[in-house]
C-alpha cells in the first residue's frame, strides 16, 4: 500500500474510532463506507483497511446483510478485557516504577486528589477521565511501548460500552481512590516489583468484582 493510501486509511480509522468512543456512533449502528470515504476524500479501499483495523480492535463487527456495525455491549468481552488489563497493567506498572521520579509521584497524588474532589461532586465522567489519566501517568515511564499500545487498545474497548468507567457501579469509586493512595505509598516505600505488580493487578480485578456484584 502506498504512503498516501496509508495516510487516508489512518485518517479514516481515527475518524471512525473517535466517533465510536465519544458515542456519536452507537452500539449496533451501521457504518456507511460511502459516507466515510467522501468525508476523508478517499476511495473505499482505505476505508475498508480502517474497518479491518477497527475489527481487530473489537470496536466493529461484520453482520450479514448489514455490513460493518459498531460492536454492541458484550458482558463476556467486558469481563475478559478487564481480566486482560489486570495482567497487562500489573506488568506495565512493574516496569514503570523504576523509572519514576519524585515529580512523577507528586503528579499521581495530585490526580488522585482531583479524583476525590470529582467523587464528592458525583461527577463520574470527570472521575473516569482522571482515573485513566492516573494510570497512564504511570505508564508514561514504561519502556515497553508495545505493551502500552495493547493497554490503550483494551481501554478503547471498554470505552465503547460506557462513557464513565463507573457508570454501572459507582460504589466502586471511593475504593478506587483508596487503592490509588495505597499504590502511591507502595511506590514511595520502594516495595518489591512483585508486590507492586500483584497490587495493581488486583486493583483492576476489584473493578471486575464490583461490576459482577453491581446488582
Amino acid at each position: 500500500m502506498t504512503q498516501k493510501k496509508l495516510n487516508k486509511s489512518k485518517h479514516a480509522y481515527n475518524v471512525i474510532r473517535a466517533r465510536i468512543l465519544d458515542g456519536t456512533y452507537a452500539p449496533g449502528q451501521r457504518i456507511i463506507l460511502d459516507q466515510i470515504a467522501k468525508e476523508v476524500g478517499s476511495s473505499h479501499i482505505p476505508v475498508r483497511e480502517a474497518i479491518r483495523r477497527l475489527e481487530a480492535d473489537q470496536l466493529i463487527e461484520y453482520k450479514p446483510n448489514a455490513g460493518a456495525v459498531v460492536l454492541s455491549f458484550d458482558e463476556k468481552v467486558y469481563k475478559e478485557t478487564l481480566e486482560l488489563l489486570g495482567v497487562l497493567e500489573g506488568y506495565a506498572t512493574n516496569l514503570s516504577v523504576p523509572h519514576m521520579k519524585e515529580a512523577d509521584i507528586e503528579v499521581l497524588e495530585t490526580i488522585n486528589n482531583e479524583m476525590n474532589e470529582a467523587l464528592m461532586k458525583y461527577d463520574l465522567n470527570t472521575f473516569s477521565d482522571l482515573n485513566k489519566k492516573f494510570h497512564f501517568a504511570i505508564y508514561s515511564r514504561c519502556p515497553n511501548k508495545l505493551l502500552i499500545q495493547n493497554i490503550e487498545q483494551s481501554w478503547g474497548r471498554l470505552d465503547t460500552v460506557r462513557k464513565s468507567g463507573f457508570s454501572f457501579f459507582p460504589m466502586r469509586a471511593p475504593e478506587s481512590v483508596k487503592e490509588h493512595a495505597q499504590l502511591i505509598e507502595l511506590i514511595k516505600d520502594k516495595a518489591s516489583a512483585e508486590k507492586i505488580e500483584s497490587f495493581t493487578r488486583q486493583h483492576k480485578l476489584n473493578t471486575l468484582t464490583a461490576y459482577q456484584n453491581r446488582v
